[in-house]
């Protein structure tokens, strides 16, 4: 099976980290980038689509047509935002495009970055996490092959890349250390884009992922 990927997020660290994989990768054949901007990554393997309105999926079903995964990478931080506006770009957003991509391919795969820390129960006391976790527990029941939810916490970026985040650099030089220390915390952003293309060619039972597990998947 080779891969033909839409991914979200690529004018974000983490998208275009996972785009930058995908388009290395001799198994993924295609890849659609569905940005608000463009992300300015020119490739042969490579498609963009401009869509301003994420709320807005109807006229983006059969544009989605013909992918058998979607590596969804976009999201927000909760500082500064209100609890609507929150829960609108996490969660309304996020299942109104997998709800898309589902109707134009029924027989697809689904990846969804959330993060170290989020709530599956939904009842915690942090805002973001239970919001995270009511998104990852709604793509779960959702009929695709198979879905994964991605919970990162530390990622070393990928050199070379123009979205990493200024933190994150300061932080390079330790990660070897970081790593020993917090296992299940830490990861690289290769890793993530490795881990992505490896659990839709090789779908398993355990469908949350923390650091520790994408890079175990990363490596096979």
């Amino acid at each position: 099976m080779k891969i033909s990927a839409v991914i979200t997020g690529a004018t974000g660290m983490v998208g275009e980290g996972v785009v930058h994989e995908c388009l290395q990768h001799p198994m993924v054949e295609k890849v659609l980038v569905v940005n608000r901007k463009p992300c300015g990554i020119v490739h042969e393997k490579l498609i963009e689509i401009i869509h301003p309105d994420f709320l807005e999926t109807d006229s983006l079903v059969e544009k989605l047509a013909s992918y058998n995964a979607c590596f969804f990478c976009a999201g927000v931080s909760s500082l500064g935002k209100t609890p609507e506006a929150y829960f609108q770009i996490t969660y309304d957003l996020t299942i109104g495009f997998a709800k898309a991509f589902l109707q134009a391919n029924p027989k697809s795969f689904f990846c969804y970055v959330s993060g170290a820390g989020t709530d599956s129960t939904e009842r915690g006391k942090v805002r973001w996490a239970r919001v995270k976790g009511k998104t990852e527990n709604e793509l779960l029941k959702m009929p695709f092959v198979s879905s994964f939810m991605f919970r990162p916490g530390f990622i070393n970026p990928t050199p070379g890349l123009k979205n990493t985040y200024k933190a994150y650099k300061l932080f390079t030089p330790f990660y070897p250390l970081l790593k020993y220390l917090f296992p299940r915390y830490v990861c690289s952003l290769e890793e993530i884009g490795k881990a992505m293309i490896h659990v839709t060619l090789a779908p398993d039972a355990k469908r949350i992922l923390d650091s520790a597990d994408i890079r175990r998947r990363a490596m096979e």
